[in-house]
Parts: structure tokens; sequence; C-alpha cells
């Protein structure tokens, strides 16, 4: 179900694109079989493997910069080059993230005027609660991921921040004395890592309940 989800969210990529309304979106999403909860299912899952990719790559980052700190001449310069590019695509990923983690605030926004809205429109109080019941529970297990994914998000930032001073430094300062001054700082920046691998790891598992709970439901 999920795959044809992303095909369908890729295929309608144009749509919004072109600055479409969100009804009208939403209605072609509708006629491919896919509500709202659905839509917001599949961006959950879509932010959720870009947290994991974001956290692999400043890992690959992590250990671009131990090469340059430990290099002992000869391949300074390619140690360098490799550390710049994990830094650039370490800042990619983390744009990538946030600009998923904005996807799915816009269509839980959404998904939950909608679903408030039409608890108004049920006859039978017993069916009226119990969904109002499922609507608190979703909004509650839904601040949490979201609490849990833009807090990870935020730590990124101050860790790209050291990436770049290093990477800045070395390219005007590619030296064994310049090495030298950084190799002092690699716990540090090993420290800083391991903390955002443990926050992103914690969004992630939070998105993988959040999926859990609403696929299908």
């Amino acid at each position: 179900m999920m795959k044809r989800l992303t095909f369908a969210l890729t295929a309608l990529a144009l749509v919004s694109s072109l600055g479409a309304c969100s009804n009208a979106y939403y209605g072609a999403m509708e006629e491919l079989g896919y509500e709202k909860r659905d839509i917001l299912v599949g961006r959950v899952e879509t932010a959720r493997d870009s947290q994991e990719e974001a956290k692999e790559q400043f890992e690959s980052a992590l250990e671009a910069f131990r090469s340059v700190v430990d290099i002992n001449g000869g391949e300074l310069e390619s140690a360098y080059d490799r550390l710049s590019a994990e830094y650039n695509r370490a800042e990619a990923d983390a744009q990538r993230v946030r600009d998923r983690i904005n996807s799915v605030e816009n269509v839980s926004e959404d998904l939950f005027r909608e679903w408030r809205a039409e608890l108004d429109a049920y006859q039978d109080p017993s069916l009226r609660e119990t969904s109002a019941r499922r609507l608190r529970e979703t909004e509650a297990r839904y601040a949490s991921l979201i609490s849990q994914m833009r807090a990870a998000a935020a730590r990124m930032d101050p860790v790209l921040e050291i990436f770049e001073d290093r990477v800045l430094f070395l390219k005007h300062n590619l030296n064994a004395r310049a090495i030298a001054s950084l190799s002092a700082e690699t716990g540090q920046l090993e420290a800083d890592v391991a903390r955002l691998i443990a926050e992103m790891e914690r969004a992630i598992a939070e998105a993988d309940a959040f999926i859990a709970a609403n696929r299908g439901a």
C-alpha cells in the first residue's frame, strides 16, 4: 500500500508544484483511493526515511573528519576533499529532513481540521464519541512525533555549523599544524554527533510507532 502511495505522491507532485490548491490535490488523491490519513502516514514514512539517511550521512561526515585529523601526510588533499563533500551531503540531507517535516505538518493540519469539523455531522452520539476519542489519541500521538522530529532537526544545525567551520578552516589552512590544532576537538565532535544520532533514533522510533498505529486505520 505504501509503495502505491509513494508512487501516487510522486505522480501528483507536479500538481502541487504548479500551485494547484490543496483541495484539488486532496481531491485527486481521493480519486486514487487515498484519504488525508493515508497521505499523512505516507509523509511521516518519507520523513522518517530522510532522517535515517541524514543520520547515516552525519556518521559518514564524522568519519571523514577523523580521516583528516588522523592522517600523516601524503593524502591530505584527498582527505579534505572527502570531508568537504561529506559536509555538503550532510547539509543537503538536513534540508531534506526539514522540508519533509514541513510537509508532514501541512497535511496534519488539514487532516485534524477536517476531522474536528466532521464530528458535528454524526447523528449517532456513540459513533461521534468514538471518533472524537480516536481524534484525541491521534493528535496526542502526532504531537509527540512532531515534537521529537523537530528536536532532532534542531540538533542538526549546531553540528552542521561545527563541520562547516572546520571545512572552511582547513580550506585555507591545509597543513600539519592546522590539522594538529583540530585533532584535540575530535572527542567533542564525536560526542555532539552521538547526541544527534540518539535524538534522530528517538524520532525514527516515534515515526515507526505512529505509522504502525495509523496504517490501515
